[in-house]
């Protein structure tokens, strides 16, 4: 099954670098029963794409967390995350929304979170990677706008929403399997 691995530039890196990594819960996105159901047309391609765009709304999150973006919590963390986005401009990590498109066999559907959650069995290794999803540096800004305002948008803030749109309004572009050793190597 072809699934759709959120994931940030640091957690490629560690793809690369290990040969594996095991995303976060092992959460992953793919075109599932429940996801069909969901859409009175489309077919596999327009559904993948479904899957595709919630694993790149997934890796915002998945940016926040790592404090790659967060310069206004304000909280007792600011500091440190402020330390941590300045270390990670300075590594040449900008903000940037990956999804990893893998081939994996069995999952397991997990309906109860979302239509198109899968959970992979486990870590996932370089060897099931069919290609990579990465924003351009042009999305940057809002890519970073849009981490700050996802949890807003996910309490319905119509605002933080549209946020999220203007990222969300950048294609990831694609990279073979081959190419993200040398992807890295220019960010």
């Amino acid at each position: 099954m072809r699934v759709f691995v959120p994931a940030t530039t640091t957690m490629l890196r560690a793809l690369i670098d290990d040969g594996e990594f095991s995303p976060i819960s092992r959460t992953a996105f793919a075109v599932t029963p429940t996801l069909r159901e969901a859409y009175s047309s489309g077919d596999d391609d327009e559904l993948a794409d479904v899957a595709l765009r919630e694993a790149a709304r997934a890796s915002l999150r998945l940016l926040g967390g790592e404090g790659e973006v967060d310069e206004t919590d304000g909280g007792a963390d600011a500091d440190a995350d402020v330390d941590a986005a300045a270390a990670a401009a300075a590594a040449g990590s900008a903000p940037r929304r990956v999804v990893i498109a893998a081939d994996v066999d069995p999952v397991t559907l997990r309906p109860d979170l979302d239509d198109a959650v899968v959970r992979l069995p486990q870590p996932l290794a370089l060897r099931q990677v069919a290609s990579v999803h990465v924003d351009l540096a042009e999305a940057e800004p809002a890519v970073r706008a849009a981490v700050e305002a996802i949890d807003a948008a996910d309490l319905g803030d119509v605002d933080a929403e549209f946020v999220l749109g203007d990222a969300e309004d950048h294609e990831l572009a694609w990279y073979a399997p081959q190419e993200i050793p040398f992807l890295l190597d220019l960010m």
